[in-house]
């Protein structure tokens, strides 16, 4: 658990943030930046280190085809910053993303169409003949 001395209006006392929350919030600014996706995992691939000189966050993530990786990666960084320091009191250290691979996006319409010809294995439509 982590905790920081927080005196707000002279007032005495301490504010404790449980790591599970700062961890919430990363993903939440996570979710929040187009271009990505979180990795399927039980920690969604992020770790936090909490230092003297900070939080140290940690993050592996997936881009999306068509965006660039330095891009995402600046944008990651300010976003988690941004987030983290407004909604705590924590300073954030240092923000390292590691992007694990590149997933290729395809439009809808290419999506849409590729399900109405798996329905019908032809490609065509179906006529149906009667006899007399």
């Amino acid at each position: 658990m982590a905790s920081i001395k927080y005196n707000p209006g002279g007032h005495k006392g301490k504010i404790t943030y449980n790591a599970d929350i700062v961890s919430g919030i990363v993903v939440l600014s996570l979710r929040e930046t187009e271009g990505i996706e979180l990795i399927s995992s039980k920690n969604n691939g992020i770790k936090l280190c909490f230092e003297k000189e900070g939080v140290f966050v940690d993050v592996s993530v997936i881009a999306h085809y068509g965006y660039s990786v330095p891009e995402l990666a600046f944008r990651i960084q300010q976003n988690i910053k941004q987030m983290v320091e407004s909604m705590t009191k924590y300073k954030i250290a240092k923000v390292d993303i590691h992007v694990q691979s590149v997933v290729l996006d395809r439009p809808q319409e290419a999506a849409d169409k590729d399900a109405n010809e798996e329905a019908r294995p032809d490609g065509a439509a179906q006529e149906t003949k009667t006899e007399n």
